[in-house]
């Protein structure tokens, strides 16, 4: 299936490795020009050789960190030297540190708010006007099966994402008849580094091995197992076609079924 991503110009944020790098490389397989942000500059140049040694797509990349009150202007600078613009934008951000609720610490909730929140809905309020100008464009914001079903030990990231769901239905609503579609993309256990060290923190508090971590966490799946990067990737890539363009206000689970509500 051709999807009609030929040529479409994709900005993807935190995008050197794990979801990001999974969206970046689909995108890039269905033939868009790629924008991977990131702050390892050494990985970002891997990933770029290696999409560009794959085609069809093209990609390349600018060094960002979210955490840096200039973020936004250095990838729409970027974006706009390297692509021309952004028909597609991936909002992705990295996870803040894992833990109970009831032991959040206000302040690094507020920090990470402004980095997860905040950048993605000032980042998307940036590039939303060309798109809207044109008659087409895709925002997909990468979120987590938490703002569904609140998980464990991740107070934190449940209560920041799950602002970012109103944020998206909301916008969803304002530029649907531009031919701009906004939507959720909602990983569960898909297996990235950040699973890993998660997996490994779990471990630790537990006092279990880490082959028993992930043996009771795959238990909850009906899958039976972990995702993969590519399946996830894919899922971005459809969400991002030609072929979607009637999917807007969603919220889109990519979880082996591993949320238990309807």
């Amino acid at each position: 299936m051709d999807l009609g991503l030929t040529g479409k110009r994709a900005l993807v944020m935190s995008s050197s490795r794990g979801l990001g790098l999974a969206c970046a490389q689909a995108l890039a397989a269905e033939g868009a020009h790629v924008l991977l942000t990131g702050r390892s500059e050494d990985k970002l140049a891997e990933a770029v050789a290696s999409i560009n040694a794959s085609g069809p797509g093209r990609a390349d990349f600018v060094v960002a960190d979210l955490t840096s009150g200039d973020v936004v202007d250095t990838v729409l600078q970027a974006a706009q030297e390297f692509l021309g613009g952004v028909d597609i934008l991936v909002n992705n951000t990295g996870g803040p540190p894992p833990g109970r609720m009831v032991e959040a610490d206000p302040a690094v909730l507020a920090a990470q708010f402004d980095t997860m929140v905040m950048t993605v809905a000032t980042l998307t309020s940036r590039v939303l006007p060309a798109m809207q100008e044109q008659g087409w464009g895709r925002v997909i914001t990468i979120g987590s099966s938490g703002v569904i079903q609140p998980i464990p030990n991740l107070g934190l990231s449940n209560a920041i994402r799950s602002a970012l769901v109103g944020w998206s239905k909301s916008l969803s609503n304002d530029v649907a008849a531009d031919g701009v579609t906004v939507n959720m993309l909602l990983p569960g256990r898909i297996h990235t580094e950040r699973v890993d060290e998660l997996d490994e923190n779990a471990s630790r508090k537990s006092g279990k091995s880490l082959d028993d971590v992930r043996v009771a966490s795959k238990a909850t799946i009906p899958a039976g197992r972990y995702g993969t990067v590519e399946e996830f990737g894919a899922v971005c890539a459809f969400l991002a076609s030609r072929q979607a363009s009637y999917v807007t206000g969603s919220l889109i689970r990519c979880d082996g079924g591993a949320i238990k509500s309807v």
